[in-house]
């Protein structure tokens, strides 16, 4: 899975689109709620190292395959969405089949 441009982004979108949800879901929420915000500090620093390699990952696959301009734009879409990563991954499976 990690030997290609695809299985390599399958699994920074899994890691990238749960650290999204923790940091929406969990973190946000006890620095508003809790009075906890080194939950988002840590959390946001987090996921963002983890975008970043998201959309490194995002443009090998681009590169390498030579997708269409939506698919980048689709990818990159995804990853501001909560859940949009998990959507994404169900396309990139059948595109490495």
């Amino acid at each position: 899975m990690l030997l290609n441009p695809i299985g390599r982004l399958r699994i920074i979108g899994f890691i990238e689109g749960m650290s999204y949800l923790i940091l929406v879901f969990i973190a946000m929420p006890l620095k508003y709620w809790a009075n906890i915000p080194i939950a988002v500090s840590v959390t946001g620093m987090l996921h963002g190292v983890f975008f970043v390699l998201f959309i490194l990952a995002l443009a090998h696959v681009f590169f390498a395959y030579r997708k269409s301009f939506w698919f980048g734009l689709g990818g990159v879409i995804a990853s501001l969405i909560p859940f949009g990563t998990f959507i994404l991954d169900k396309r990139l499976q059948k595109m490495n089949e």
